[in-house]
C-alpha cells in the first residue's frame, strides 16, 4: 500500500477532501479537510481515485465511509445531475403483479437510437442507469445500450441524464423483462451481442422465489436471441441467487459456452466463477456489496457459433 499511497500524492489528497478515512492501516494522520464535489476534481484523477478506494479493504473503509460516496466516486466522471426522484423508490417490486404483466409497447428503433443496426447491449434490471451510462458515453459509435427496468421513476430520470449526456446510443425503458424481453429484441434490426443480469432482487423469501428474474422462459429467450458469439453476463453477490442462475443458464450447454473454456486469458476460481469484473466498472450493487466484505460471483456466457 505504501508505494500506491507514494505513487498517487494528489490522488490522495483529492480522495481526502473528499471522504474521512480514519483507518490507521492507511492514513496514519487523517485530516478532515472540507468537503469538496468529486465532479469539480480533475478528470484525471477520476479513474486514479478509482483504482486507489479498490485497493482498501472494506475493513479499512466501511467504519467511516459511506457506500452513496463510494458510488459518486466511482462514476464521478459521468457528471451527473443530481435529479430529484420525489419519493423513495421501492428496492422490491412483485413482477407477477398484474399491472406488470402488460407487455411493453415495442418503440420504433430508429427514433430510440442514432443507428438501429449496431450490436446491442440488455441490461435486465438497470436500476439507475449508472452503469449502462458510463458503457455507452465509452462507446458512442460502436454500440447501442437498452436498459430494462421495472421501477418507472428510475427510468424517467436515467432519461434525464440519457438527454444530459447527449448521448444517442442508449435508452431506458419501463418493462417487466419476464414479460416483454423478447418481444422487444425480437423487433431490433441489429444483432443482440451481450445481455446482462446483474445483482436481480433476490427475494429471499421461499413462497417469493417465483419472483426472481431468471426463470426457464427467459433464459430460452435471451440464448434463442443471441446472435452467434453472443454473450450473457450473470453476476449477484448472494451465492444461492447466483448458483440458481449459473444452473439455468449450465443447463443450455448445447448452446451455451462458459467464456474461460475458449478464452485461455479469462481466470476463474475454484468454483468456476470468475476472479475479477470484466466490464470496467462497478455496478452501484457492486460497490455496496464489496464495500459491507461479500463476494460477488460472476459469469459469462457465449453463444455456439
Amino acid at each position: 500500500m505504501g508505494s500506491l499511497y507514494a505513487a498517487m500524492p494528489r490522488a490522495r489528497e483529492a480522495l481526502c477532501s473528499t471522504l474521512f478515512i480514519s483507518s490507521p492501516t492507511f492514513f496514519s494522520n487523517p485530516i478532515r479537510k472540507p468537503k469538496i464535489s468529486v465532479a469539480h476534481m480533475p478528470h484525471r484523477l477520476h479513474h486514479q481515485l478509482r483504482r486507489y478506494c479498490a485497493a482498501i479493504p472494506a475493513s479499512g473503509l466501511s467504519r467511516s465511509v459511506r457506500s452513496p460516496e463510494l458510488v459518486a466516486l466511482e462514476y464521478a466522471d459521468l457528471n451527473l445531475p443530481d435529479y430529484e426522484l420525489g419519493v423513495r423508490i421501492r428496492q422490491h417490486v412483485n413482477p407477477l403483479k398484474s399491472s406488470l404483466l402488460i407487455p411493453t409497447q415495442v418503440p420504433d428503433w430508429n427514433e430510440v437510437f442514432k443507428d438501429s443496426t449496431l450490436p446491442l447491449m440488455v441490461d435486465i434490471g438497470s436500476g439507475s442507469g449508472r452503469f449502462l451510462l458510463w458503457l455507452a458515453k465509452r462507446n458512442p459509435s460502436s454500440k447501442n445500450y437498452l436498459g430494462l427496468e421495472i421501477r418507472q421513476k428510475l427510468v424517467k430520470r436515467a432519461e434525464k441524464w440519457v438527454d444530459e449526456l447527449a448521448l444517442s446510443n442508449i435508452h431506458f425503458m419501463f418493462a417487466n423483462a419476464m414479460v416483454s424481453f423478447k418481444q422487444l429484441v425480437s423487433t431490433y434490426p441489429g444483432p443482440l451481442e451481450l445481455v446482462s443480469i446483474l445483482c436481480p432482487d433476490p427475494h429471499f423469501k421461499k413462497r417469493y422465489r417465483k419472483r426472481r428474474v431468471v426463470q426457464k422462459p427467459l433464459v430460452d429467450s435471451i440464448v434463442d436471441s443471441l446472435a452467434p458469439r453472443g454473450q450473457v453476463f450473470i453476476q449477484s453477490d448472494v451465492h444461492e441467487v447466483a448458483l440458481e442462475m449459473r444452473n439455468h443458464f449450465d443447463a443450455k450447454s448445447d448452446m451455451l459456452v462458459h467464456v474461460d473454456d475458449i478464452h485461455p486469458n479469462i481466470h476463474c476460481d475454484d468454483d468456476g466463477w470468475l476472479s475479477s469484473n470484466p466490464m470496467g466498472i462497478r455496478t452501484e450493487r457492486e460497490v455496496h456489496a464489496e464495500l459491507e466484505g461479500a463476494k460477488i460471483f460472476r459469469r459469462i456466457y457465449q453463444k455456439r457459433s
